[in-house]
């Protein structure tokens, strides 16, 4: 559930664009620190290439032999030499090549190769004349046509190095060969290395700070949410007492006001509705004592007394009310039972008994489909339950019995036992003050009970 919720989307949504803002921001800053510092060793390259390669006499170049022994000729050795002075003047020079073209594509022959001095590495310098495919160095190739440099440092066994690349030229202006440097990068090899740790090391934090951030902002954003789908829930459950309570002024506090403001409305419309339907209920059980002259007023009476238990025992005011509606309406049930039963003024058979004990669940069933307090209900289904357990319909037993359905019981009991009926003598007062005694902690709840006897010796 939590993978599904809204919060948590929008949590994640918030995280992944602010890590997706500060890696493109971290990426660009990362680059363009690079690019600068490799156009910067590139233009170097390609200014030092292109000042050995006008160094170089192209008569003498030309006059060296492709073959094994040109390295002995005065004209490799003059070139040789004047090399070697210039790479001492720039000693992060490692290698100076010179190459001609061939006529297989993008493959060089060596002119001369000239490796440092303390070089232990193997192969040895290339001779005269030996072939060397320049397939994977595109900017070698375009050093015909003017200066050139590698745009990436290369890392191999004789080290990590950056190539640059000029064309020597004839007394014509044409290219006959190029000229090739391999300087030591290894300064900006670990530079590189050091911005990548760092460029790390930023987008790391920038991951924290996102989540911190991105659960903050989102926590700021979803609350007033999760406030309004916990309003709709109690809402759904059917209290719309529930009210919205987010603050400040913006769009989510409009909303959660038309929402209590709705709530409101609703509220007021279920009452109204409620209390007619109450009414009704209420002039239907009316209309069934009506018929018979002996129960006629049993309902508002125990409702009188019930009201007057719930005061002596300390209930809330409005628990109260529901109480009162709840009696008067306690016996709404009997409508389901013939009246040939209810009317007999003679013990009832055990069939007819049983009849009898189903107007509790028969009045719930009534009540149930437009009655959303479950104490009302209670008090309909419960109202014949015992403290001893052998009362209906669900035998309930002690304080598993709802304390509203325990008032209204003793309530319907004393008006029964005060009241004329064909089949049975009235009590007195104190006779029936004793007869709820008796049956305290069987039949009745003892708490309720003695609250009672108080409500009868001072009041009634």
């Amino acid at each position: 559930m939590l993978f599904r919720s809204f919060r948590f989307k929008v949590t994640v949504l918030v995280i992944l664009l602010m890590l997706l803002s500060g890696f493109i921001g971290n990426f660009f800053v990362y680059e363009y620190s690079l690019k600068a510092q490799m156009d910067q060793l590139r233009d170097k390259l390609m200014i030092i290439a292109q000042l050995i390669a006008k160094n170089v006499d192209s008569k003498e170049l030309l006059g060296i032999p492709l073959t094994g022994e040109g390295v002995n000729t005065p004209q490799y050795k003059k070139i040789e030499s004047e090399l070697n002075k210039i790479r001492d003047v720039f000693p992060s020079i490692a290698y100076i090549y010179i190459m001609e073209r061939t006529e297989k594509e993008c493959v060089f022959k060596f002119i001369i190769d000239l490796h440092p001095d303390d070089a232990k590495i193997e192969p040895a310098p290339a001779k005269p004349g030996e072939e060397y495919d320049c397939t994977l160095y595109p900017e070698m190739m375009k050093a015909f046509s003017g200066p050139s440099a590698d745009r990436s440092i290369v890392k191999d066994k004789w080290g990590v190095f950056l190539s640059g690349y000029a064309p020597i030229k004839d007394d014509a202006g044409n290219a006959i060969a190029i000229l090739g440097i391999d300087m030591s990068a290894s300064d900006v090899y670990n530079l590189q290395k050091e911005v990548k740790k760092r460029a790390l090391l930023v987008l790391l934090l920038g991951i924290i700070f996102s989540v911190l951030l991105g659960t903050f902002i989102s926590l700021r954003v979803t609350n007033p949410v999760k406030k309004l789908v916990e309003g709709t829930r109690h809402i759904s459950e059917g209290n719309l007492e529930y009210r919205v309570k987010t603050g400040g002024s913006d769009e989510m506090s409009e909303l959660a006001d038309s929402f209590n403001k709705m709530t409101i409305k609703l509220s007021d419309a279920r009452n109204e509705l409620f209390n007619y339907f109450y009414r009704v209920a209420q002039t239907l059980v009316r209309v069934l004592e009506a018929k018979d002259q002996y129960t006629k007023g049993h309902s508002d009476r125990v409702a009188d007394y019930a009201e007057k238990l719930a005061v002596e025992m300390g209930l809330p005011k409005k628990r109260t009310q529901i109480l009162k509606e709840a009696a008067l309406l306690h016996d709404i049930g009997k409508m389901g039972v013939e009246t040939t039963i209810l009317r007999k003024d003679s013990s009832l058979t055990a069939e007819e008994g049983d009849i009898i004990h189903k107007h509790p669940a028969i009045g719930e069933d009534i009540l149930k489909p437009v009655s959303l307090d479950k104490d009302i209900l209670a008090v309909i289904r419960g109202h014949h339950e015992r403290y001893d357990g052998k009362g209906y319909p669900d035998k309930l037993k002690g304080d598993d019995i709802n304390i509203m359905a325990a008032i209204v019981s003793v309530a319907d009991a004393y008006d029964a036992m005060t009241s004329h009926r064909p089949y049975m003598k009235n009590l007195t007062k104190d006779e029936a003050i004793e007869q709820l005694k008796q049956n305290s902690g069987t039949q009745f709840n003892p708490k309720v009970v003695d609250a009672f006897v108080k409500v009868l010796q001072n009041t009634i």
